[in-house]
């Protein structure tokens, strides 16, 4: 039987979402506080948790860390009673952790619960994860089969959206490793942690270090490691990086002692070799360690033979996942091609799935608009890396905290209910961050 570890302060709620999963036939848990779950998660293992975004002793957040490091292979479901959580916690995000907003109905549960089976795909995917037979691709895929036989590290130069991550995954599985990409966004990193989550450290090592982490390098000893948005990294910091690359050997955060580590670096940037070399975002020595095989990943533009496979493969997955069978017509192709796509695969698979939410139920067909162009499209994009990434938990919640009240006129009772916590919940949270202005 699938086991849940319910976490949420709210007893009200926790009891009603409880008697839900028990008539689903699940078997769960219920704790109230993050000290409670980091207890209990030492205690079971769990197929899923449900972690309140706001506890009384803390984010939930500080949670996942530990969930991942002692149960990796659960998912993780985010509740919050505020609907603005997922963007300020875009950061966050990786593929085991979903969220959900407050109500939570029994739909809403088995959507994040239940997943669709999935069927082999008609779509071939060179080296497990690539699609295309574009000339530009073709080129790709000897340069993929040669390093990854080697040792080499690979530097992938592409624009945002043309799927680095994805070419990553490919290297790593035709390396023919049996473990998994470890993968990380530089640009996600808040500056003093930087060390941590490359190289570890030990309990105490630092304020706030309660036990052993081990860091990335050491996760994937005798793998690969993905190293994406390298050139946001803070150049006072790439000296540490480049010393592991030099001697293969990391010292923990609060340690005297070397560990070796063997694996090979798949870094990805956005910026241009012109870029790196004049706008100081990389030291001229860690660019030769990381771009001992440089990967340019072509645009979308550049490769729109490709495009009716890439629709037909997010349509395969979108029509699986919902038992439908909605078809793109030949002129909507030619369409498609039309346009020039400045957000690359990303920006294509976000139109198809909005044209599939759109289709014709009478037709089975996408209905697609008339102009495909953004407003980040529309003038020259800015890339200041300042939105989202390198913010500690820290910094998100006193944001949410504050916006939430000033769309409530500082009314504590109504910005409470809109967040999903109790009013003490919340006067205990604006507290902590009286010293940070919150009113």
């Amino acid at each position: 039987m699938t086991r849940i570890l319910l976490v949420d302060d709210d007893k009200t709620f926790c009891h009603a979402i409880a008697e839900l999963l028990f008539l689903m036939k699940y078997d769960v848990d219920v704790v109230h506080s993050v000290k409670e779950a980091s207890s209990q998660l030492k205690k079971a293992k769990y197929n899923h948790v449900l972690l309140d975004f706001m506890l009384p002793d803390g984010s939930g957040l500080h949670l996942i860390d530990q969930i991942n490091d002692d149960q990796p292979n659960i998912n993780i479901t985010l509740t919050t009673g505020h609907p603005s959580v997922k963007n300020a916690m875009s950061g966050f995000c990786t593929g085991n952790i979903n969220y959900l907003i407050k109500p939570i109905t029994k739909q809403k549960l088995e959507s994040v619960l239940i997943k669709p089976t999935k069927s082999a795909s008609k779509i071939d995917r060179h080296f497990g994860h690539l699609i295309g037979e574009s000339i530009a691709m073709q080129k790709i895929y000897p340069l993929i089969e040669r390093v990854a036989k080697s040792d080499a590290n690979v530097l992938l130069m592409g624009e945002s959206g043309s799927g680095k991550e994805v070419f990553a995954q490919a290297i790593n599985h035709a390396s023919g490793s049996d473990k998994a990409l470890v993968a990380t966004n530089c640009g996600a990193f808040a500056k003093e942690l930087i060390g941590s989550e490359l190289f570890g450290h030990e309990k105490g090592a630092f304020t706030g270090a309660v036990a052993k982490r081990i860091g990335l390098f050491e996760q994937a000893k005798d793998g690969n490691l993905f190293l994406d948005e390298i050139t946001e990294m803070p150049i006072e910091e790439q000296p540490n990086l480049l010393r592991v690359l030099e001697t293969n050997q990391v010292t923990r955060l609060g340690s005297a002692q070397a560990t070796t580590v063997n694996c090979r670096v798949i870094s990805a940037t956005n910026r241009t070799t012109e870029e790196i070399a004049t706008q100081n975002v990389m030291r001229e020595d860690l660019y030769f360690r990381l771009a001992v095989f440089p990967i340019h990943i072509p645009p979308l533009r550049n490769r729109k033979e490709d495009i009716p496979l890439l629709v037909a493969f997010f349509l395969e997955g979108l029509n699986t996942q919902h038992g439908t069978r909605i078809t793109c017509t030949p002129d909507q192709l030619k369409f498609l091609a039309a346009y020039d796509w400045p957000g690359n695969v990303r920006e294509l698979k976000h139109a198809i799935h909005r044209a599939y939410i759109m289709s014709d139920p009478q037709t089975d067909e996408l209905v697609l608009p008339d102009d495909f162009s953004s407003p980040f499209t529309k003038k020259p994009q800015i890339n200041t890396g300042q939105d989202q990434v390198g913010r500690t938990i820290e910094d998100v919640e006193k944001d949410l905290i504050t916006q939430t009240l000033k769309e409530c006129d500082n009314d504590k009772t109504r910005a409470a209910q809109m967040l999903g916590v109790s009013l003490k919940t919340l006067y205990n949270r604006i507290n902590k961050y009286t010293k940070d202005e919150i009113v």
